[in-house]
């Protein structure tokens, strides 16, 4: 199998604000989310990262999106490093979050076109991707409305799109169902599917067993920042249920720490 993504050593910390250390109930002043995590994920694979609320999952995808900088380690994809090359990785990847905000007065026409110009998309393979993209999703009627007068699942689908504008060989998406009604959830999820029969690589968060036990080809379990166990659901849970064997790992985990 050939390696497309491959982080080695990531490391992310964060200032606690005062009402932040009410929260988290310490005096603590920083905050480790992502401690020396490594793991690899490869070509036509789906591969997910597992674990609960404040693990550090969607910190770990934002900096193999090249959104904030690790203060320690790596990660290659597709042959560039998100440290020193993040332009070259941005041109590799689509990255999918529920929180991306698009601007209300902007249309999906609109937003389409200004992100496939960004990419340097020429224009014929544009329009064509719009055309296939905007029938697969149904978006074709919304075409012309503002976003903010969109529903939160045609928003949703409009912000895939315009991820995957300049067809990226790695889907990166936090939390991909997040949000979603039931019948828009399924819409994305076998358009992921559908993504990896054509080679594709997705890497993705969540904290829903069905949703790996669905898509993911292998899983990696994240807890308090660190990688605490990875492999195909057979190899990670045998005879055993996901979620029962997801809190077996936790409690074995947590009783380590405390």
């Amino acid at each position: 199998m050939q390696e497309i993504v491959r982080a080695e050593g990531l490391r992310k910390t964060f200032t606690l604000s005062k009402k932040q250390q009410r929260i988290e109930k310490t005096g603590e002043t920083r905050k480790i989310a992502v401690d020396g995590l490594s793991f690899s994920a490869y070509r036509g694979e789906i591969y997910g990262l597992l674990g609960p609320n404040g693990a550090g999952k969607t910190t770990t995808l934002r900096m193999l999106s090249t959104l904030i900088r690790p203060d320690a380690g790596d990660a290659v994809i597709a042959g560039h490093s998100v440290v020193k090359e993040p332009d070259k990785v941005r041109d590799k990847i689509g990255f999918m979050t529920s929180e991306l905000k698009l601007e209300k007065f902007f249309t999906p026409d609109y937003l389409f076109d200004f992100f496939g110009a960004m990419h340097g998309v020429p224009k014929e393979k544009l329009a064509a991707r719009k055309r296939e993209l905007f029938s697969r999703f149904g978006i074709d009627r919304f075409r012309g409305v503002r976003v903010g007068d969109l529903s939160t699942g045609m928003l949703q689908k409009v912000s895939l799109v315009v991820a995957i504008v300049h067809d990226p060989a790695v889907v990166i998406f936090d939390e991909p169902t997040n949000g979603l009604d039931v019948l828009t959830a399924k819409v994305v999820t076998d358009f992921l599917l559908e993504l990896k029969a054509m080679g594709k690589s997705i890497l993705l968060s969540t904290h829903i067993f069905s949703l790996v036990e669905k898509l993911c080809d292998r899983v990696g379990v994240i807890i308090d920042g660190r990688l605490i166990a990875e492999g195909t659901l057979q190899e990670l849970c045998g005879e055993m249920q996901l979620e029962d064997k997801f809190f077996e790992i936790y409690r074995a985990v947590k009783g380590e720490i405390v």
